[in-house]
């Protein structure tokens, strides 16, 4: 049963990651167009309906679904996921789908890496290896010192650092409050704070666009809701390698869509980056069994 349940896992794993990398695709797309932050806003309108209408179907409702004893750590959570989202779509557009998420694939080095200092986790050197191969990955993909250093490079390693320090918060949260919550805060504050920043870059959108708008609304509602299911059918430690996948996903969309090109460097760093990623995660699987 486990076997069965694992694969059917690993299967919406898969399935989240092609939504994913769709939603990348129409996100690169109208924020080319349209201000991010407007954009980034309405996405979270729908994002926060999303999750207001599945707390409200579980016992307990939306009460029980906001109650926590740590609303500065859920609030700071909500808040730093809207604006990695932000980074992120504008890498999108400086550097497109291809490059910005080779760059983007270290954050579960980042992750091992900082796990220590924020959780007080202990890295053993085999961990400690990992992350180092995958700074050298990281090195391959930005060749610092061959050619004239892009600054726009950095964008997706802040994104990549901030979702890093997201998925360390929610770790964190994890200890008191149940994933219902944390998913609810992460919804709703993240709405609210959009709704602040992005009303005052309103633009008027053209009827195919608001199509598009309607439809990325729906890969981000949708993709959750697929992420969700898969933590409840397998063992995040056996689907998560499988999410690596959106990388693949989303590079064949920038080459046959958007015209991007992958330069060996990136290729090459990329498969060094996300190697060592699997490696920390499968490491952390193993010390976490004892």
């Amino acid at each position: 049963m486990t076997q069965q349940n694992t694969r059917l896992g690993i299967g919406l794993m898969v399935l989240t990651t092609m939504i994913f990398a769709a939603q990348d695709a129409i996100s690169r797309h109208l924020a080319s167009e349209y201000n991010v932050l407007m954009v980034v806003m309405i996405r979270y309108w729908f994002f926060a309906a999303f999750v207001i209408a599945v707390a409200s179907r579980k016992a307990g409702g939306l009460r029980r679904a906001a109650a926590t004893e740590q609303p500065l750590l859920q609030g700071f959570r909500g808040l730093l996921l809207a604006l990695e989202i932000c980074v992120t779509v504008v890498a999108f557009v400086l550097l497109g789908l291809v490059e910005t998420h080779a760059v983007f694939a270290c954050y579960p080095l980042l992750i091992a890496a900082l796990s220590g200092p924020v959780l007080g986790e202990r890295v053993g050197w085999r961990r400690w290896t990992a992350i180092g191969v995958g700074f050298v990955g990281m090195l391959v993909i930005l060749q610092p010192g061959v050619k004239v250093f892009s600054p726009a490079a950095l964008v997706p390693l802040a994104a990549a650092f901030m979702f890093a320090l997201y998925g360390l918060l929610t770790r964190y949260a994890a200890r008191r409050d149940s994933a219902a919550t944390s998913f609810f805060w992460t919804g709703t504050v993240g709405a609210v704070a959009m709704t602040a920043i992005g009303i005052w870059f309103w633009e008027p959108m053209t009827g195919p666009d608001w199509a598009w708008m309607a439809l990325l609304c729906v890969t981000g509602a949708s993709g959750h809701f697929a992420l969700i299911k898969t933590y409840e059918v397998a063992e995040a430690s056996a689907v998560q390698p499988f999410a690596y996948l959106q990388l693949v996903f989303v590079t064949a969309i920038g080459l046959l869509v958007f015209g991007e090109t992958l330069e060996p460097n990136v290729a090459i760093g990329a498969v060094i980056v996300v190697s060592a990623g699997i490696f920390t995660l499968l490491r952390a699987h193993k010390a976490a069994k004892g």
